[in-house]
């Protein structure tokens, strides 16, 4: 089955796809286990940098015996709390074995660094896939993204995983033609014990769900409060909570209180409200679980959702929310690059 429909150059997401069609993984599973002190060059060759973020440098590279592309993450490590962190992700990465997973492929701890490779996934971020001059935005293609998520989460909720950071940047397209999604980036991610109270105090706060802001016991609904903002902002290019700073997007976060009184919502579905409705539940122990939201009307009967409908007016919005999304990280790395520059002056001048 053809995963896209071409016409007059506009790439329609073939909407009758479910996550388990045409499964399509880079290499089989592996037992990845940490490699202590053995060289990762003696085995890959490492080539330009991908991308950085807080905790570390992606780059790409190939496997020398049998030159696959794959991209590493290499996290340096000082302190111990580091090092547990990125040994956490490794091991937490290694025990998912699911398509719509970033798959690892190998793991070392060399030089004060660990590093983990994974398959390389190159069809960029969803919102920028979908934002792309010819893809064809609609409410069915929109419920396709969003089965492939729950699909995902409820997967790694039933091993009693939580990814605690689910948001835009962390849902990558398998190809710029495809309609496939993986989810990435497990530094957040935790091993869930119902029987342990966990709190944490880290995320991105326009996705953060009101119990990570209250410093409340967190679970797996808490990850269902992050798919719900992510579907509200992807039929809508808007926002619900996010505010003027981090600090008031939290406040916002807190009340859960939001609307569907925009124009953005006019062309969609009751039934696409109601799923969201059901995710943006303040107490958590009555959001809806993954499991539920995979058997919810608007991810099991597309043929109920108006057929052919383009979102036109989402997808100028989401432009403008993908730009302004761009500026803030921009401004933030810039913001830290500057701080980074005072502490190294400051050590300097105490120093000289």
């Amino acid at each position: 089955m053809s995963l896209i429909l071409q016409s007059e150059k506009m790439i329609y997401v073939d909407e009758n796809i479910t996550p388990d069609d045409d499964v399509i993984t880079p290499f089989e599973y592996r037992d990845v286990k940490i490699k202590k002190d053995e060289n990762p060059s003696d085995k890959y060759t490492i080539l330009p940098e991908l991308g950085r973020g807080s905790f570390g440098t992606v780059f790409l590279c190939k496997d020398k015996q049998n030159n696959m592309e794959l991209a590493v993450k290499v996290v340096g490590y000082k302190k111990k709390k580091e090092k547990i962190m990125m040994e956490t992700e490794i091991d937490i990465l290694a025990s998912l074995h699911h398509p719509t997973i970033i798959c690892i492929y190998d793991a070392f701890d060399y030089g004060n660094k660990l590093y983990c490779f994974m398959e390389l996934i190159q069809g960029g971020e969803l919102f920028e896939r979908v934002i792309d001059e010819d893809f064809i935005l609609t409410e069915r293609a929109c419920a396709c993204f969003i089965r492939q998520i729950c699909d995902a989460i409820e997967y790694m909720h039933s091993k009693r995983i939580i990814h605690l950071d689910l948001k835009p940047e962390n849902v990558l397209c398998l190809s710029k033609q495809g309609n496939r999604i993986k989810i990435i980036d497990f530094g957040f991610a935790r091993r869930y014990d119902p029987n342990k109270n966990l709190q944490v105090m880290f995320g991105t706060a326009e996705f953060s769900a009101p119990e990570v802001v209250l410093f409340e016991d967190i679970g797996p609904f808490t990850d269902m409060w992050s798919i719900g903002v992510i579907c509200y902002v992807l039929l809508s290019g808007l926002s619900p909570f996010v505010g003027a700073d981090d600090y008031e997007t939290m406040t916002n976060v807190s009340f859960a209180k939001y609307s569907f009184e925009y124009a953005s919502f006019d062309q969609i579905s009751p039934v696409a409200k109601d799923f969201i409705e059901k995710l943006l539940v303040k107490e958590s122990s009555k959001r809806m679980k993954a499991k539920n939201a995979l058997k919810h009307e608007w991810l099991i009967q597309l043929d109920s959702l108006p057929p052919g409908v383009t979102l036109s007016l989402t997808k100028t919005k989401l432009k403008r929310y993908v730009i302004l999304r761009r500026w803030r990280k921009a401004a933030l790395s810039v913001m830290f690059i500057n701080k980074l520059n005072k502490l190294s002056n400051s050590h300097l001048i105490n120093n000289y």
